[in-house]
């Protein structure tokens, strides 16, 4: 039997586009499909399958997309979630609202909790997180995407695009924002996870050159409205220490079961320090 649409699609639909022929979709039985009928399959655990050909690689995997899942529901990143929800409410009516690099929808959701009315579109290349995702929220659909392809919406369509610990594609940010809109990006800086990158030799440090990389890359598309520092120190249990570790890049070169042997690698509580930036589009 056919999936059904899930009701959450139902008011992005007018914003998605064919990723093969750039035509507007319509629901099908467990599908959707344009009028060249081009097929997009609704999965059962709800998110919309457009990602085609080759397939992106960099997504989480099954365990990742547990540990992030796991993680964020402890609450420890509420500050940074309730950061991005403010800074999206710069935008003023907000109406729609897309999160590139969503993983399991945790940011997307406290947005569209924080604005009422407002309906959301996660975007992820992995399938994992995405069944996360396609349930964080009753007014959140999701999809497969890969952010370095040009994005399945009508330009000038979205209101809010999030980019929380994600890569990034200014020229798509930028067409797919309506005029006034706003982009609100969110990285680490100095200090993130200091304890965990002590103790822990696999975690993936910080960049030092990445800010200025950053603005390289946006300031022909966007202007600086306003920027928030986060930053503050939470407690962690083990697991919860093993679980940031494991939903980042660093779960490529260590494993769980590395992570609980070694009795002394993980701290009781860590520094989060991040910048959450407000975009206006130029």
């Amino acid at each position: 039997m056919p999936v059904s649409v899930p009701a959450a699609l139902d008011p992005v639909l007018p914003l998605l586009r064919c990723p093969s022929c750039g035509a507007e979709l319509v629901p099908a039985p467990g599908a959707l499909r344009c009028p060249s009928r081009h097929s997009f399959d609704i999965a059962r655990h709800g998110y919309v399958s457009l990602l085609t050909g080759t397939k992106a690689t960099s997504g989480d995997d099954g365990p990742m997309a547990r540990a992030r899942r796991d993680f964020l529901a402890a609450g420890r990143y509420a500050p940074v979630r309730d950061a991005v929800a403010d800074l999206a409410a710069t935008a003023g009516v907000v109406g729609t609202v897309v999160d590139v690099g969503c993983g399991t929808g945790y940011y997307l959701a406290g947005v569209l909790d924080a604005i009422p009315g407002a309906v959301g579109l996660g975007l992820d290349t992995s399938a994992h997180a995405l069944r996360t995702a396609a349930k964080a929220h009753e007014r959140a659909a999701a999809a497969t995407w890969d952010v370095f392809r040009p994005f399945p919406i009508g330009s000038e369509q979205v209101d809010v695009v999030l980019d929380v610990f994600a890569p990034r594609n200014p020229a798509e940010f930028h067409r797919v924002l309506r005029p006034g809109g706003v982009l609100v990006v969110v990285r680490p800086f100095g200090g993130h996870l200091a304890e965990l990158r002590r103790q822990v030799a696999q975690m993936v440090t910080v960049d030092p050159d990445k800010e200025e990389r950053l603005h390289q890359a946006l300031d022909p598309y966007f202007e600086v409205a306003h920027t928030r520092t986060v930053e503050y120190t939470t407690p962690l249990t083990r697991q919860e220490a093993v679980d940031l570790v494991l939903m980042t890049p660093s779960a490529r070169h260590v494993t769980e079961a590395e992570l609980h042997d070694d009795e002394g690698a993980l701290p009781t509580e860590v520094t989060v320090s991040v910048l959450a930036t407000a975009y206006r589009r130029r």
